[in-house]
């Protein structure tokens, strides 16, 4: 953490709406798949369009990584862990939420490989299921990014449809907390739509 403190980070927030994945994971979770296999790959699939999202910065420059490799956070006894989901863009749900219950069982008892747990190039951490509803997360080193996300909220929009005006939908905040010796905010917030996108339109996640 010590390493990072000195890296100039800026963080870009924006609302994602969640009605149509929430329904996509209630069809996918009797197959295994996991909230956080679902997030891996839609994050992967934004990645693959914004891949300076996905850079990190040497004193020679930036270094564009040719994988994508998902690390999340799993708390543990005495901390945190990052397994992580390597070539999360290139691999089914299904798989990736197979994938994801070892890392998780693995992690655990203690039982990662360093691979397992060191290859990530791009960081989630989810605190929505402890009643958070947005936070920001301390960058990585050696990462140009995490996503830092929230729990989801039913809130009240204006709809043209509706009979009064208005209708619920749920929203989640998700905060990106990113290196900006390689990445500038427009290139955060851009990142950003895309991965609001594929969450509001998921069946992209299922191809």
């Amino acid at each position: 953490m010590e390493a990072t403190l000195a890296t100039p980070v800026f963080r870009v927030t924006r609302d994602v709406e969640m009605d149509l994945f929430n329904a996509l994971y209630q069809k996918v979770k009797p197959k295994g798949v996991t909230v956080s296999a679902l997030l891996a790959k839609a994050c992967a699939l934004a990645l693959e369009k914004y891949p300076v999202i996905n850079s990190s910065y040497t004193p020679e420059g930036t270094v564009f990584n040719k994988d994508i490799n998902i690390a999340m956070a799993v708390a543990i006894d005495g901390g945190l862990i990052t397994p992580t989901l390597k070539y999360a863009n290139e691999r089914g749900i299904i798989e990736l939420g197979e994938n994801w219950k070892e890392l998780v069982g693995k992690a655990k008892e203690g039982k990662l490989t360093p691979d397992e747990y060191n290859s990530g190039t791009f960081t989630i951490s989810n605190l929505g299921m402890f009643g958070v509803s947005q936070f920001d997360a301390i960058l990585p080193p050696g990462m140009g990014g995490i996503l830092a996300v929230g729990g989801t909220q039913e809130v009240i929009v204006p709809c043209n449809q509706a009979v009064l005006g208005m209708k619920k939908i749920k929203k989640m905040s998700v905060t990106l907390t990113a290196d900006h010796r390689t990445i500038y905010g427009a290139d955060a917030a851009l990142f950003l739509k895309e991965f609001a996108s594929i969450m509001a339109g998921p069946e992209v996640l299922l191809l």
